[in-house]
Order: structure tokens, then sequence, then C-alpha cells
């Protein structure tokens, strides 16, 4: 019983630093108020944007639409057609952006794109700074001087607010799933921004200091690129910070296909870093190494949603288990503590944050939304998805 005991403490104990983390971010989001960003002043500094681009042709006009109008003279927008088959390229030129077209069927990715793009701004003429846009993404008016103007000023990355939508007719998204989306993406970074930590990159709508952005290893087919760069960044004394008011959206897609392979790209890509980051970073932690890291770290092991409900219903299942046989029922108590704390959070989000996106009488769906995330965790255990994968999008 002394083993059984060791063993299901210490599951309980690990399961309480995401959900604590959880916790502590969705209270401060409601509760903390929101800071009033300092901005740098005077002209503004010249700003490029990438755009990187693969088969973008039906959204990548309205994109360009939404970023135009914010470019100041000198200001740039560059679009990186990578290993295109469609008309994005001669569209965006069509639409007033310089094209870069890349083709290179082995080195697949964005991370490859982006590299491209910041190679080519190396060599003509670099700006002071750099904010990379996804092609299907709408730039909300004033988010580019924002970002910019807080990335002068604090000389760190800027992350604005990456808010994905359903879209009026999507049959292939439940309301839950986006809402699971907008308490990982925009609720838990507010309020770890409402603390003065770090936030992690969204891989849209961030803006970074040219000389970081120029020594950024970012050729590589990471499918969770954004959060490798965040922790480059913080390992290199530059985590970034997120400026709430600066406002990048997109949809889901419509596709069925294209929805579950971006579902398996973010969740895989998650449960990847947290595999191979988390025992790192830990230990970079424990020797004084890397400033900012502490709370990217505490952030990062947050599992996806559904996993962590999972995790948590094994948790009271295993302890309540062990009790009935003669073990502690300490494990049993702190896993029914640990239920009620994650449950208390996940409503104050949503009776927040939450109630034009789920209505009351989804939440029964919620059982099923969970259960049917088994497959694709099963995945990541015998055929993780390791490649970038484009999301299909709605005609395709």
């Amino acid at each position: 019983m002394i083993v059984v005991d060791v063993l299901l403490y210490a599951f309980v104990l690990l399961l309480a630093i995401p959900v604590g983390t959880m916790v502590v971010s969705i209270v401060a989001a409601v509760f903390v108020p929101t800071r009033l960003l300092p901005l740098s002043t005077g002209p503004r500094p010249s700003l490029a944007v990438l755009v990187p681009a693969h088969d973008e042709a039906l959204v990548i006009a309205a994109t360009l639409d939404t970023i135009r109008p914010q470019l100041a003279a000198g200001d740039r927008v560059v679009v990186i057609a990578d290993n295109c088959s469609d008309d994005t390229a001669a569209i965006a030129r069509a639409a007033g952006a310089e094209v870069l077209e890349r083709h290179d069927t082995l080195r697949r990715g964005k991370g490859y794109a982006l590299d491209h793009g910041v190679r080519f701004l190396e060599s003509h003429q670099p700006p002071e700074v750099v904010v990379f846009v996804d092609a299907d993404c709408n730039v909300t008016p004033g988010t580019l001087d924002l970002l910019v103007r807080r990335c002068r000023y604090t000389g760190r990355p800027v992350q604005a607010t990456y808010d994905m939508l359903l879209g009026t007719d999507n049959p292939t998204v439940p309301p839950i799933s986006a809402f699971a989306w907008k308490l990982r993406a925009v609720i838990c970074p507010l309020g770890m921004h409402h603390l003065g930590c770090a936030t992690f990159l969204m891989g849209s709508g961030m803006a970074l200091p040219w000389p970081l952005a120029r020594d950024l290893p970012l050729a590589s087919g990471q499918i969770v690129e954004d959060m490798q760069m965040t922790l480059d960044l913080a390992r290199r004394g530059a985590p970034p910070v997120m400026c709430p008011q600066a406002r990048v959206t997109s949809e889901f897609p419509v596709s069925r296909a294209g929805a579950t392979s971006q579902r398996t790209r973010w969740e895989h890509g998650h449960l990847g870093m947290i595999v191979s980051q988390a025992p790192r970073l830990l230990s970079e932690i424990s020797r004084g190494v890397g400033a900012g890291l502490l709370p990217l770290t505490l952030d990062l092991c947050v599992p996806p949603k559904a996993l962590l409900v999972m995790l948590l219903l094994s948790s009271v299942l295993l302890s309540g288990l062990g009790a009935a046989i003669g073990a502690s029922s300490g494990p049993f108590i702190v896993s029914l503590l640990l239920v009620g704390l994650f449950l208390g959070s996940v409503w104050l989000a949503w009776a927040r944050f939450g109630r034009d996106i789920v209505p009351p009488s989804e939440a029964f769906r919620v059982a099923k939304y969970v259960f049917a995330k088994i497959p694709l965790y099963l995945r990541f255990l015998v055929r993780r998805q390791v490649e970038w994968v484009r999301s299909k999008r709605d005609a395709d």
C-alpha cells in the first residue's frame, strides 16, 4: 500500500501543476484589471509584414486588404508564396504586395517560409520591426501600430490577441471546441499578461525587433514553430509579451478534413513540446538559466483541455479504487478538489468570455467532445504527426 500511495500522490500532485496554472490564469483574466501598456512615442519604427502562404488564393486578398491601410510610408508587406500550386502569388502581386516564390518540396513548412522571408529582408533594407501574419487572418485596424510601438518600447517580441472564430455556417467545429481554443489562446494568456508574465507566441499577429527576428533559427519543419520560437527567445533573455488591445482573427476551417488536420497539428505539436521540452526547461530553471522561463514552463505543461479532463477523471477513478482497497484517501480527496477547481475556473471563463460562443444547451455535449478526442491522443502514442500539413479551406 505504501507503493500505491506514493504513485497516487505523485499522479495527483503532477496534475495539480497544470490545473493550478490554468486556474490562476483564468482568475487573473477575469478579476485583475487590464494594465495600460506604455508605447513608444514619436515616429513609428519602420515595419515589414511577412505573410507566409501555401495555396491561399481563396483568402490572401482579404488578408492583404486588412494590412495595407495600416502601413505607413516606407513600410512593406511581403508574401512568401511557399510551394504554391494555385494563384496565390499572382493575387498577392495584384493586391500590391512584394511576392517571393519559394519552391522546395523537401523543406516544407511554415518555418522554412518565414526564414526565407527574413533572409530576403536581411539583404533588402531590413526594417526595425518584423510582424508575422498568417495568410488567412484579419488584422484589426490599429493593430500594427500598437504592435510596433509596443515592440519598440519593450525591445521584446509582442503577441497580439489571436482569436479563432466560428463562421456563420460551420458544421464541422462544435462551439465547445471554439471555446477550448479561446481558453487556451486568449483567456489564459490574458491572465498571464495581467500577472506581468511572459506569453507564448501564437503564430500570427506577432512582432519582433529586427535583431531578434534576424537571429532566430526559423528554418525547420517544426509543426508548432511558434512555441519553439517562444522558448528560443526566452532563452535569449527576450520572452514575449502580450498586447491585448491589438487583435488578429481567423476562422476555423469549414472542411472536416481541414478542421481535423488543424486540431491534430496543434495538439500533437503541443504534446510533443511537453515531452521534449518540459524536462529540459525544468533542468534549466533549477540551474538558474533563462530569465522568464518558469511562467512559460508552467503554461507549456497545461495539456489540451480534453486530455486534462481525461487525466482528472483517471485520477479520481484510480485514487478512489486505491482508497477502496485500503490505500490512503488523500489522493482521492485531492483529485476531487482538482476537479472542482477545474470546473469552477472553466465556468468562470465561460461566464465572462464564452456565453456568446457556447450556449448553456451545449453543456451536455462536453462528454462527447472530450471522448471524441481519444483517437487523436492514441495516434500521438503510435503515429504522432511530426510534419507540417496545411489545413484545407472552405472550397478545397
